[in-house]
């Protein structure tokens, strides 16, 4: 069901960097940018081409009215509404705090500088609606968003048989203040969030999950606009020991594993007991799980038991990998916190289970995988924002502050600079 591992062959598996694009990867962004090309090129004639051979059918009109919006909240369980707007609350909450301040420093009476916070004017949030919908995504992108003040949200999805949006989705970009929604997926949706067409606006940045095509897309556009990261397979890092629960740990396990057969999900543990009861665990819970197929070959692919020789030395692996979800089960957790250096999120102690923060909780789904926590964070208000510094500076200050400026100046060879200065110097006398 899921490999055992030593600390050494999980290192020489798992945590090398030799790794090269594989053909597939290729393939995939080579489509990708021939598709990115031809709308940029041809724009809405090209955008209907691509919905047409992958979709099957195009949209009467891309943008989602408010009478289908309406619609949708008549069609979505009550029970259901309930708990996204719960869900949204709490994540209301929590990026509320994450909001910066501008602020000036005066440095004298004739020096200025400071910082200002702006929002950026337009985002495009990219929402799967395939065979699995997400209202979930919805929410954890446009919520930040919406509270750093930017000014159009737009959302784009994929339509079922080109006719419509889960409705679920459209009633969580509703709780969530999402302006405008577009019947769009796929590399056509990217491209048309970034470059526009005759109906559709370019937005400035896009952010959202999707599968390859989608990833490849965001990576070859940015640079014309903003994306929030390039998203790799879903992963957890369990570190437990034998005080842990063998029962939550295989079902933590599986949560992960069940996203997608390239999932990845590992069990650190000193405790051979553990390590043995949760196989057996994953055995029995996969058995009776609707996505066991995918499941199983997720664990059985690019899962690991690893057994280590001391929970320090699964922190040392952990830190290593740097996971997009790490899950500490182990007794008096919060000690441990200190431990972890690189990390997505952590969810601390046996009842704090992954599926709190994909869902509910309040802090940002949205997160690193493939080891990029060791340079980037989570989704934030912070990633809908932009800063720009400024800076005064009287006349007697620049007096003051010119030879500085031209010493380095020089030293760099860039006389230009110095002359700068230099000729408000001369313009004073």
């Amino acid at each position: 069901m899921i490999p055992f591992y030593t600390p050494e062959r999980f290192t020489a598996a798992f945590l090398s960097r030799k790794k090269k694009n594989s053909q597939r990867e290729q393939e995939v962004l080579v489509t990708a940018k021939r598709v990115l090309d031809d709308i940029r090129e041809n724009g809405e004639e090209a955008l209907k081409k691509y919905v047409q051979q992958f979709d099957g059918t195009v949209p009467s009109n891309w943008e989602v009215t408010k009478e289908e919006r309406k619609q949708a909240w008549d069609d979505v369980d009550p029970k259901t509404i309930a708990a996204l707007q719960k869900a949204a609350d709490n994540i209301r909450q929590f990026h509320q705090k994450q909001l910066p301040i501008s602020r000036t420093m005066e440095l004298s009476d004739h020096i200025q500088s400071g910082q200002l916070y702006r929002p950026i004017e337009r985002v495009g949030i990219y929402v799967p609606g395939g065979t699995a919908s997400y209202p979930s995504t919805v929410l954890m992108n446009a919520i930040p968003a919406v509270l750093a003040g930017v000014q159009d949200v737009i959302m784009v999805s994929p339509a079922r048989n080109g006719q419509s949006i889960k409705s679920v989705l459209l009633v969580a970009a509703d709780i969530a203040g999402v302006q405008t929604i577009y019947k769009l997926g796929g590399v056509q949706a990217i491209a048309a969030l970034a470059y526009g067409t005759e109906t559709i606006e370019p937005v400035d940045k896009i952010v959202g999950p999707g599968n390859a095509y989608v990833a490849a897309a965001k990576s070859l556009v940015f640079g014309e606009v903003g994306i929030d990261m390039i998203a790799g397979p879903s992963e957890v890092a369990i570190i437990a020991d034998e005080t842990a629960d063998p029962i939550f740990v295989a079902a933590d396990l599986i949560a992960q594993a069940e996203h997608d057969k390239n999932a990845r999900a590992f069990l650190f543990t000193n405790s051979p007991f553990l390590a043995e009861a949760t196989k057996a665990e994953l055995e029995k819970q996969c058995a009776s799980l609707p996505r066991e197929s995918i499941a199983t070959a997720a664990l059985e692919q690019h899962g690991a038991t690893v057994q280590v020789n001391s929970i320090d030395q699964a922190f040392e692996l952990v830190n290593k990998l740097a996971p997009e979800h790490l899950e500490i089960q182990l007794q008096d957790p919060m000690t441990y916190l200190g431990k972890v250096r690189n990390a997505g999120s952590v969810f601390l102690g046996s009842y704090t289970p992954e599926a709190l923060g994909d869902y509910y909780a309040g802090p940002n789904h949205v997160l690193p995988t493939s080891g990029t926590a060791k340079f980037s964070s989570g989704l934030s208000v912070d990633d809908f924002l932009t800063k720009t510094t400024y800076l005064y500076y009287g006349k007697s200050a620049l007096v003051e502050a010119a030879p500085h400026i031209t010493r380095i100046a020089e030293e760099e060879e860039l006389s230009g600079h110095a002359r700068a200065v230099q000729k408000r110097l001369d313009k004073r006398e």
